[in-house]
């Protein structure tokens, strides 16, 4: 099993980084290209996964999987990048990101979602702020509305 680990601040030079974040900056494991990994995985900092892993992750923090990464495992991050093929559900506090490369069976659910074109996904999708409890927000109705575009339209009195 080749999994390097790195100091905070260390390596991670070469990470494509979710939006708004800082990923590569405290990279602390590495499984590379041609490694396989089974088992139940738990981290603090950021992960990324280029080779094989089956099983449970678990992170407080970032989750990379590379474009020549496969995963077979139920993810649990704060923050999720896919560039590779996951299989198993992910469950995000803050974003998952599936990159043109990515691959991923399974139902996802996270606040905040960034697919680029080329990226399949075949599940179910939830999306809601983290102080819902049931995972989506309700939608608000809107009363009124325009009966043509650009018609402006007065809200109705009670």
């Amino acid at each position: 099993m080749a999994i390097s680990s790195f100091g905070r601040g260390k390596g991670g030079d070469d990470v494509v980084s979710p939006v708004g974040s800082s990923a590569g900056a405290n990279l602390t494991a590495f499984i590379d290209q041609g490694s396989e990994f089974e088992g139940k995985l738990t981290f603090k900092d950021t992960v990324r996964i280029d080779g094989s892993f089956h099983g449970e992750i678990a992170s407080e923090n970032t989750l990379i999987v590379g474009e020549t990464g496969t995963i077979e495992a139920t993810i649990r991050s704060n923050t999720v990048v896919v560039s590779g093929t996951v299989v198993g559900n992910i469950l995000a506090a803050r974003q998952i990101v599936l990159h043109k490369s990515a691959r991923v069976q399974g139902d996802m659910s996270a606040p905040s979602l960034v697919i680029e074109e080329g990226a399949i996904f075949n599940g179910q999708l939830s999306m809601g702020r983290p102080e819902t409890k049931g995972g989506s927000a309700p939608l608000k109705s809107i009363e009124g509305g325009a009966k043509h575009p650009g018609e402006a339209h007065a809200p109705k009195k009670p």
